[in-house]
């Protein structure tokens, strides 16, 4: 019996150590205070653990430079505490051109400074930092925006391994810019996980998994400078997707949600879906939490919570334009703060880049079903709703809101819209305007600073509003001013407006507005 017990603890032990498997870069040859680029140690370590079916890739304290790192199944990437590596800017180290994805266009481009194809079981984890060093790829998108050279020798080889490529609705973004790589890039792999480390000067996007599933993104930290287009994390075109307690500053979105860009994004037809957004904190950056414009495959199923945004352009923002296609729903949103908001705290914009109307058809983007809740704000406009003419914004609904703002909530191009307890003061102009809507419910709408330049609520060619329960504060000249030859069926109930005005424009018929 001692014998086997002996047997069992002694091969429990050897099972143990060979799962827990450490491949030290430093022992295959990396140099740790940054003498000598060590992207051949590091595959020659990942290549090692791949071969014996998996392990743990170690990067002990000290500086590392290198080149992309291409990581396999089963591999774990640990960066212990006091590691950095370094990514060379030698555009050269990128080469060759990989599968991969650029702004929601299926392409083949640079290596991303960390890559898996087709890779299960992955994970980049640790307290230690990766620094991109990012600011000789912006330095040279930047110059070529500017003057238009010639193209160089980069894009020459980009352009002869993309001739067949499914094209934007505008081919010259594949020609105008010098196309860089993001730094983390997973495509088509399955159990993903990022967790621990400090991320800054990423050249491009800096997490983008792409067509991946089961992808977790926990307690990152991303610092990136003023830079063009270092959006944080991007997740495009995935399912079961966990993002949370991250710290995000960076040169242009915080979180951004994709699915591919007009035909090429309704040609793949990939949703991104199933995302749960929580406990994080954003800091410099255009938006918090934006969905598009690149929404061609679907964004469904999302949630976003217990966050907060503190110096952002604008906190939610759901954008897109003619001819994307594509349809966002089932969107919630809840407990959020934001803070020092330099334009919109919530925008969903259906014309992020301006067209004519056009007839529905595969074309036509999609916003829906909608929900927004106990959220409060300090920001410059409190919310922009603009739908298309020919496909309105429809099933939304904001609850329990506060805004503090210059300018309150507008909306065109609505349709099925419900506020129920939301306060917003302005400095200037209606708390709320709304036009070509209908079918919409202002529950409970108040300012607690009214204004006696501008009515509370203003309605211009609405139809079937319901008006209930609002009791605004003393002081309110105008509780709503309606107007618009095609305002219709305008419903008051329960409101306790005391000296309040209702003003009904000439070119509306009285008929239509019942107090």
């Amino acid at each position: 019996m001692k014998k086997l017990i002996l047997f069992v603890f002694v091969t429990a032990v050897c099972f143990t150590a060979t799962a827990q498997r450490f491949y030290d870069v430093i022992k295959y040859g990396a140099k740790n205070d940054s003498s000598k680029i060590a992207t051949k140690p590091i595959a020659d370590a990942i290549a090692a653990a791949s071969k014996a079916g998996g392990g743990t890739v170690y990067f002990p304290a000290g500086k590392y430079l290198t080149g992309p790192i291409h990581l396999k199944s089963n591999i774990t990437i640990l960066i212990d505490a006091g590691a950095e590596l370094h990514f060379s800017d030698n555009f050269d180290d990128y080469l060759p051109m990989v599968e991969s994805r650029y702004e929601g266009v299926d392409v083949k481009s640079f290596s991303p400074l960390f890559y898996a194809y087709k890779a299960e079981n992955i994970a980049i984890t640790g307290r230690g930092t990766i620094n991109g060093h990012g600011q000789k790829w912006w330095n040279y998108a930047l110059t070529f925006y500017k003057n238009q050279t010639e193209r160089n020798k980069y894009q020459l080889l980009f352009d002869s391994l993309n001739k067949d490529i499914l094209l934007p609705d505008d081919p010259t973004q594949m020609k105008r810019g010098f196309l860089r790589p993001p730094f983390i890039q997973p495509l088509y792999c399955k159990n993903v996980l990022i967790e621990g480390i400090t991320i800054t000067n990423s050249p491009f996007w800096t997490v983008t998994p792409e067509f991946c599933e089961n992808v977790t993104i926990k307690a990152v930290t991303i610092n990136n400078p003023p830079s063009p287009n270092t959006d944080g994390i991007n997740p495009s075109s995935c399912r079961y997707v966990h993002i949370s307690d991250c710290h995000i500053s960076v040169g242009d979105d915080c979180i951004t949600i994709k699915s591919g860009k007009d035909l090429p994004g309704r040609t793949k037809a990939t949703p991104a879906e199933n995302y749960t957004i929580t406990n994080c904190t954003m800091l410099s950056g255009h938006g918090g939490v934006v969905i598009g414009s690149e929404m061609s495959g679907d964004v469904k199923k999302i949630t976003i919570s217990n966050c907060v945004f503190d110096g952002t352009d604008r906190g939610i923002r759901i954008k897109t334009a003619r001819g994307r296609g594509g349809v966002v729903e089932d969107i919630r949103v809840d407990n959020i703060v934001m803070k020092n908001i330099k334009a919109q705290a919530i925008v969903l914009d259906m014309e992020y880049a301006k067209t004519q109307p056009a007839p529905v058809s595969e074309r036509t983007p999609q916003f829906r079903n909608i929900r927004l809740s106990n959220i409060t704000a300090y920001t410059k406009q409190a919310m922009f709703i603009n739908g298309l003419d020919e496909m309105p914004v429809s099933e939304i609904s904001l609850n329990d809101c506060v805004f503090e703002a210059e300018t309150g909530i507008t909306i065109r191009n609505g349709k099925d819209i419900e506020l129920h307890n939301v306060r917003v003061n302005t400095k200037t102009g209606a708390s709320l305007s709304v036009e070509k809507t209908e079918r919409l419910t202002v529950n409970g709408f108040v300012s607690a600073k009214p204004l006696t330049t501008a009515p509370l609520i203003r309605l211009t060619n609405v139809e079937n509003v319901l008006l209930m329960n609002n009791w605004p504060f003393n002081g309110t000249k105008t509780f709503a001013e309606i107007k618009g030859a095609n305002t219709k069926n305008i419903l008051f109930k329960n409101n306790t407006l005391g000296e309040a005005a209702v003003i009904v424009a000439d070119d509306v018929k009285k008929e239509e507005v019942k107090q």
